[in-house]
């Protein structure tokens, strides 16, 4: 009783600020913001980025997984807590390092320029923003989707002729999708509610978080609050399509 007491307490928590925003937003009010160009643009641009991100993540991060999990070789924990690292430190001063290590006037970014890929102010430097905040909730859910696939399983596709990376397509990475399928939804969650790293990077043009923080500075939260709704409904409805559409538990099992 006094752990469904205090687990209701805590859905509340969460839920509940939810709930009171979309009760200050109107339908009416909502659907104005969603035909705002400038609302609408912003929103377009956070989702278009944070796939980006997210499909980067997901691209490199499931090797880096699979090699964590799999493979033991000297540093291996000390490399896995410091890809955690962007999770626990402040974002504006992820922002600032993003700045020093992609800006123009680094090695890396000079570089980039003279090929024609400017970061700072510039939509590649929402998807680094993006990415260097929301790849961790990758590899850490490839790793322990990983480590929860026997490696016995592995060894008999073996003995029966697959290759290594047969081995990896054909059994471990299926066994492995829902866990993988996890951390790419809370990637895509977390680009898409990034500020801070991208107000410092990126200000312009802008992202829905960094135009809801101008309308809130500039004219109030009743400003903000339909712009800030809208965005929340687009969450929600990405990441319900993607429980529905996404393996069930039974099918796993």
């Amino acid at each position: 009783m006094v752990g469904a007491i205090l687990g209701g307490l805590l859905v509340v928590l969460v839920v509940g600020p939810l709930a009171r925003l979309l009760w200050e937003a109107p339908p009416g009010t909502i659907a104005e913001a969603a035909l705002d160009p400038e609302v609408r643009d912003a929103v377009a641009l956070t989702i278009l980025t944070a796939s980006a991100a997210t499909v980067i993540a997901v691209l490199l991060g499931i090797p880096l997984g699979y090699l964590l999990a799999r493979a033991r070789f000297p540093g291996s924990r000390f490399l896995s807590g410091l890809l955690d690292l962007p999770v626990v430190i402040p974002h504006p001063v992820a922002g600032i390092a993003l700045m020093l290590f992609l800006g123009r006037h680094s090695a890396i970014g000079g570089v980039l320029a003279k090929l024609g890929l400017e970061i700072v102010n510039h939509v590649p430097g929402i998807v680094a923003a993006m990415l260097f905040v929301s790849a961790p909730l990758v590899v850490s859910g490839a790793r322990e989707a990983f480590a929860s696939v026997d490696p016995k399983l592995e060894r008999v596709a073996r003995t029966l002729g697959d290759s290594p990376w047969g081995a990896f397509r054909r059994i471990s990475l299926p066994l492995a999708t829902r866990g993988i399928l996890a951390g790419a939804l809370l990637a895509w969650g977390r680009s898409v509610s990034e500020f801070g790293a991208i107000v410092i990077l990126t200000y312009h043009p802008r992202v829905a978080s960094v135009l809801i923080y101008d309308r809130f500075t500039l004219s109030g939260l009743p400003a903000a609050v339909p712009a800030a709704a809208l965005l929340l409904l687009v969450a929600l409805g990405v990441f319900l399509l993607i429980r529905v559409l996404g393996p069930s538990e039974r099918v796993h099992r």
